[in-house]
């Protein structure tokens, strides 16, 4: 069922962008279709991620606010949880509000996924046969198989499988981190300083050190894990990331990544 229902369409679609780039004489039609998909695919959720990512930025916005609840009112969490609530009235914050984008967004990022990793992994011999029988009109068939490198490099093979003949394709899976790690820090949220001496703050303290820990953490696994993944795999990832990026910077600004950028512009002056 989610085959029918998600990935099959998805298949269809990247087929119908892959021949008009081929009818336009576009080189490397199947890499550029694995980009434009991306991009379409980011475009369809915009608004589901924008709701997200204004729920979030309205979440970072009180945050010093919870902070100072939780001192005025620790030890009476009724009280806490009535102030809460009452600090989210005031703001106009629904904590369900960025679960639901997410929800909905999942299946199809996944299905997305699935597609292309299915595609990048099928043999030459394979694709005629794979392809064609889930295309939904007949102008779509495919009648030979596609060249599966972009601007030279094969899709369907790793970094880890091809460095020891293009060393520069070590730059994909550092260029994935560095992007990832872009976007972690714009999503970034400092804690206030929290009283070594107060027992309460342990908790924020955690917090914040397992937020700190993951914005670096995180982009260094995405780009051992795109090391020997499957180029077009990266290709799709880096894609998505680059779109994220883009459309945080439009809704929420710079984020944390703001006071580096500051601390950069100074130090050029």
């Amino acid at each position: 069922m989610f085959d029918t229902f998600l990935v099959e369409p998805i298949i269809n679609v990247l087929i119908a962008i892959y021949k008009v780039l081929v009818f336009l004489h576009i080189p490397s039609p199947l890499g550029f279709s694995v980009i434009l998909l991306t991009v379409l695919i980011r475009f369809i959720l915009y608004p589901f991620t924008a709701s997200q990512l204004k729920a979030s930025s309205k979440m970072q916005k009180v945050t010093p606010h919870l902070h100072t609840l939780k001192e005025l009112h620790k030890g009476d969490s009724k009280r806490l949880q009535e102030e809460t609530m009452k600090l989210y009235k005031e703001h106009g914050i629904n904590p369900a509000a960025g679960c639901l984008p997410v929800v909905i967004q999942l299946p199809i990022i996944w299905a997305l996924y699935s597609v292309l990793g299915k595609i990048v992994a099928l043999k030459p011999d394979m694709v005629l046969s794979e392809i064609n029988k889930v295309l939904y009109f007949d102008w779509l068939q495919l009648t030979s198989t596609w060249d599966a490198r972009f601007l030279g490099i094969p899709l369907s093979q790793s970094p880890s499988q091809l460095i020891q003949t293009m060393y520069l394709i070590i730059l994909i899976p550092v260029a994935t981190g560095v992007f990832q790690f872009i976007q972690s820090k714009m999503m970034y949220v400092k804690t206030p300083v929290r009283s070594k001496n107060n027992p309460s703050s342990s908790g924020d303290d955690f917090s914040s050190a397992f937020q700190t820990q993951s914005m670096y953490i995180f982009p260094v696994m995405i780009g051992f894990f795109s090391y020997s993944l499957p180029i077009g795999l990266s290709l799709y990832w880096n894609t998505f990331t680059v779109f994220g990026i883009l459309q945080q910077h439009k809704i929420s600004g710079l984020g944390g990544l703001a006071e580096w950028v500051e601390k950069l512009n100074k130090n050029k002056k």
